[in-house]
């Protein structure tokens, strides 16, 4: 907890009385989900690419481009509040994906079905977080003195929900191809 009478890191000290929201923990929050959607975005991409050739592919392709416009849509909100881009965030999060691509899968040189049921599994989880954003958003809207526009981040909520249950209809059939 600050206390009263420093300042708080990145910021004055507020006036007693003072109850508008510390911009800081937003911007904070924003910049962890802008880093989250970085690796999540290329995730679904490398997804679409593995499946081009077979029933999943157009809906995990058309899901990335929709995964990038989301991704647009926050960095747009993170830059009209006029709240600082974290770049490094997405930088380590984008290396932490690329990191974390090998792994004992059952196969050496190539992709195992494990990856399929693992990568989808991955992805649900990210849409989720954003689909939280974006209802957490809706519910401070009114207390901040910036724009949040209701509509739009209602609008981008159910989109993520349509789209956590698309992929996890995906995921669904694919682990009981996978694993059953």
């Amino acid at each position: 907890m600050t206390h009263p009478t420093r300042p708080r890191a990145g910021g004055p000290t507020p006036a007693p009385g003072d109850t508008r929201p510390d911009r800081r923990w937003l911007g904070i929050h924003l910049s962890d989900h802008l880093a989250g959607a970085t690796p999540g975005l290329a995730l679904s991409r490398r997804a679409g690419r593995a499946h081009r050739k077979d029933p999943l592919g157009p809906g995990l392709r058309r899901l990335s481009q929709e995964i990038a416009e989301d991704r647009g849509a926050l960095l747009s909100l993170i830059r009209r509040l006029d709240l600082p881009v974290r770049r490094h965030k997405a930088a380590a999060a984008w290396l932490g994906e690329k990191a974390a691509r090998p792994k004992p899968n059952g196969r050496l040189l190539n992709r195992s079905p494990l990856s399929d049921v693992l990568e989808l599994e991955a992805l649900a989880l990210g849409i989720r977080g954003e689909a939280m954003l974006r209802r957490t958003l809706l519910q401070i809207a009114d207390r901040h003195p910036a724009p949040l526009d209701p509509g739009r981040l209602e609008r981008l909520a159910d989109r993520a929900d349509r789209q956590a249950g698309e992929v996890d209809t995906l995921r669904a059939a694919v682990a009981r191809e996978v694993l059953a």
